[in-house]
């Protein structure tokens, strides 16, 4: 099993990230700033199942993996990406989202932070997830993102401050530690949030949805 990162310039993402793929019992790669590259890796192993570490199909799930998987003259099985498909959000990283929230005095609004991506279908399925898990967890729940197009972390707390909610947390929906999490952090901490959950990382039910991602991948990639 070969995961895929984007990677980042802060190094706790790639020991974040080597950490999961030692859970998984995979190889970690990335497509910028840490190494191996995936083809590095892939050009040893035959079969390979790939992974991408990405919770949305934006534009690194649908350009930038294909494209580091070209020119390797085979074939790998390709997952579907960690996030929601087909409209489905995976009761796995649900466990996983609920699981990071620190436990405590309950709170009564919800900021589920992602990263941000031009891409509305993407965004769409950041909606969804957050849907899902104030649903899970009985409280309202707004998706926001530290970038791009969207409301910020910030200002989705002080919207759901002003509809009466007293203790909003943020959810990170992120994989990783890096600077847009960070900004995510920061910025919803200012509006008044009374916690933060760290990013998904190798939390237990996050490694059980790599594995089944694994397990069900059935796209064959001309490599």
């Amino acid at each position: 099993m070969v995961l895929v990162a984007h990677g980042s310039a802060d190094p706790r993402a790639a020991l974040q990230t080597r950490a999961l793929a030692r859970a998984v019992g995979g190889v970690a790669t990335f497509l910028d700033h840490a190494g191996p590259r995936p083809g590095e890796v892939l050009a040893g192993l035959r079969p390979a199942v790939v992974v991408p570490l990405l919770l949305t199909s934006a534009y690194h799930g649908r350009v930038d993996i294909p494209a580091a998987l070209a020119g390797l003259g085979t074939e790998v099985a390709l997952a579907d990406v960690l996030g929601p498909v087909d409209g489905v959000v995976p009761p796995e990283l649900l466990d996983a989202l609920a699981g990071r929230l620190t436990p405590g005095p309950g709170f009564d609004g919800l900021v589920l932070a992602a990263a941000g991506t031009r891409d509305p279908d993407a965004r769409e399925t950041v909606a969804l997830s957050a849907s899902a898990l104030g649903r899970r967890l009985g409280v309202p729940c707004m998706a926001a993102f530290a970038t791009s197009d969207g409301i910020r972390p910030a200002d989705a707390v002080a919207h759901l401050r002003a509809g009466g909610a007293r203790r909003v947390a943020m959810s990170s929906y992120f994989l990783a530690p890096g600077k847009l999490c960070d900004l995510a952090a920061a910025g919803a901490l200012r509006a008044g949030a009374v916690a933060v959950s760290p990013p998904l990382g190798a939390h237990r039910d996050l490694v059980a949805l790599v594995r089944r991602r694994a397990a069900r991948a059935r796209t064959l990639v001309a490599a």
